[in-house]
């Protein structure tokens, strides 16, 4: 089916982060959007407010008569939601044009000229630097994020005057494989979705596979030391990256104040103080590769400073909620062990003198299990570790398999304990911080704005 002939697009799991980004592209086409999800949200709300058909339980007496005709209607489904659902079901068996979300982006890098950050972690902040740099440049672009850029409050955009479009390219259930890259940041090949790849060697593998896939004339930057051996197309260029060596690298970094500026240093033009507008340590590497692929592909020195200086960072990914010589109170997606390292590497070289505690939600039974001592050593580099239950996300319990792992492996002398979710105000309520961090991909950081409020009133700010 052609984008040109769909006339409604209908999404079983719409309230998703990614999800989310397509529904709100389809909308602003003029197309009738409706969809599924188990639960509202105030990200489906907001979708309802747009003009989304959306409703919260399984039952195809649910879906519009406007989204039944199988010439017209384009079926978006999550890999997340399972095979026998009943709605998904019905699609199937009346022959309808069903596809995953990674699949619909691919069309699209088929039809414009696609830069596509792929990685384990640093993907979604990389990408929406990336976005941002290029929407206020002369280039403009069109952007899917996998999260809510705050320069835009959204996780797309639109431009009716370029060909460019930034995709954040997930290598869960291999969905970047659909796409066709212009060009691509690679930023990190840690062994992840296990539970999907078996082992590390055929997530490598997928790596290697997805960098067969972006075009000729384009190019691939991949950050430097990765075990992943690319395997491009004749006429693709390579390039390396990273903080202090590679084709793309930073120099003369400066820390001061809660300000961090450096140089870039690149083949094409090197551009004197870089100023980052969200000033974190492990976002000088994500700014690197960011920089690179907005400058080969047009943006000006200026362009490339400007956007930097006044990119505001994504929710979720340090995110400070509060920030004063009393309090600092942030929100970070971290869920990965190496993400979780980045994280707590920037909050001690930010915050070298204060004692920092983090509650951490562990995301999915299979991730625990198979990284539970990396867990440990990552948040063994925090003064204080408050564990609670697991998120399973889309998985069922498995036997042994909880935070106490974790727990039981943090480095001596880390002060810690295990919490239900239902108990984390409570405790924030109870505590005294100097700084706090909430780190997980699960749903504690719903409770986040209660936690904003608690301390808020405590601390007097």
């Amino acid at each position: 089916m052609e984008l040109k002939d769909i006339k409604a697009v209908y999404f079983v799991g719409a309230g998703g982060i990614g999800m989310s980004a397509l529904v709100r592209y389809f909308l602003k086409k003029g197309m009738v959007v409706a969809g599924y999800d188990k639960t509202p949200t105030p990200l489906t709300r907001q979708l309802e407010d747009e003009g989304a058909l959306i409703h919260y339980e399984e039952n195809v007496d649910a879906i519009p008569r406007s989204c039944r005709n199988s010439a017209q209607t384009l079926v978006v489904y999550t890999p997340a939601v399972p095979a026998d659902h009943k709605e998904l079901v019905f699609f199937r068996e009346n022959g309808f044009e069903i596809q995953k979300r990674a699949q619909v982006l691919g069309t699209l890098t088929r039809t414009h000229r696609g830069l596509c950050v792929a990685g384990t972690h640093g993907k979604t902040t990389t990408s929406t630097m990336c976005a941002h740099i290029m929407h206020q440049s002369s280039m403009d672009c069109n952007a899917f994020l996998g999260g809510i850029s705050k320069n835009y409050g959204t996780n797309y955009i639109l431009s009716d005057r370029s060909d460019f479009v930034v995709i954040e390219a997930d290598e869960f259930d291999r969905s970047f494989h659909w796409l066709r890259p212009w060009m691509s940041v690679i930023t990190s090949t840690d062994p992840d979705h296990l539970d999907i790849y078996g082992t590390k060697e055929a997530y490598l593998e997928s790596f290697r596979h997805y960098t067969t896939l972006i075009q000729p004339g384009g190019a691939l930057i991949i950050h430097c030391g990765l075990e992943m051996q690319p395997d491009v197309q004749e006429g693709v260029r390579i390039y390396d990256y990273s903080l202090n060596e590679g084709d793309f690298h930073a120099e003369n970094i400066r820390i001061d104040n809660g300000e961090i500026v450096f140089d870039f240093v690149s083949p094409v033009e090197n551009v004197t103080g870089v100023q980052l507008g969200q000033p974190v340590p492990i976002n000088i590497d994500n700014g690197i590769a960011a920089m690179a692929m907005a400058q080969l592909n047009g943006c000006s020195a200026e362009e490339l400073r400007y956007g930097m200086r006044t990119y505001h960072g994504v929710d979720r990914r340090f995110d400070f909620k509060l920030r004063n010589d009393r309090i600092v109170f942030l929100s970070d997606y971290a869920h990965h062990p190496k993400e979780i390292y980045q994280s707590a590497r920037s909050m001690r070289e930010l915050y070298r003198n204060r004692r920092i505690t983090a509650i951490f939600q562990p995301h999915l039974y299979t991730r625990t299990r198979d990284f539970y001592r990396d867990f440990a050593d990552s948040l063994s580099l925090l003064d204080q570790v408050v564990l609670t239950e697991i998120y399973p996300a889309r998985e069922q319990p498995i036997e042994g398999v909880t935070s106490k792992l974790i727990y039981d492996n943090l480095k001596p002398g880390v002060d810690k304990m295990i919490i239900r979710k239902d108990d984390v105000l409570d405790f924030v309520r109870n505590n005294d911080f100097d700084v706090l961090i909430v780190l997980g991909a699960g749903d504690l950081d719903a409770q986040v704005p209660e936690m904003e409020s608690i301390l808020k009133q405590k601390y007097h700010c």
